[in-house]
């Protein structure tokens, strides 16, 4: 099956636009991508219901609780017909005592727009 190069630049476009909303450290961006009834599954097994639970769980990264995180694309895969992608990335802490980092991937699934599902895996040291 042909694959629509306008819907494959769309979804990439979510895809990229969501992560630099992260790195702009923007919360009420990053929420606006999210569907009211979607799901956030943090890389250690806490499952996030609805856009409310899902900003809290987000409101640490964003007050700055854990210092300046960044998000670094390495790759990205997608499967356009059904709206999903799988990014990997490199999360970078940019500061003096704590510059490190460490590698993971997101699972997203876009639906009409909106991210409906959202599951972080991660390389981490906790």
């Amino acid at each position: 099956m042909a694959e629509d190069g306008n819907a494959r630049a769309a979804l990439k476009k979510l895809v990229i636009d969501f992560t630099e909303a992260f790195n702009c450290e923007n919360i009420d961006e990053v929420m606006s991508y999210f569907a009211d009834d979607a799901i956030y599954d943090e890389f250690n097994d806490v499952r996030h219901n609805g856009t409310a639970a899902i900003r809290a769980a987000f409101v640490p990264q964003f007050r700055g609780d854990y210092g300046k995180m960044r998000f670094h694309t390495e790759d990205m895969f997608l499967d356009v017909p059904a709206g999903k992608a799988l990014i990997r990335w490199l999360l970078t802490f940019e500061e003096a005592e704590r510059a490190a980092g460490w590698r993971g991937l997101d699972i997203l699934h876009f639906a009409d727009g909106k991210l409906v599902e959202k599951h972080t895996y991660a390389k981490a040291k906790t």
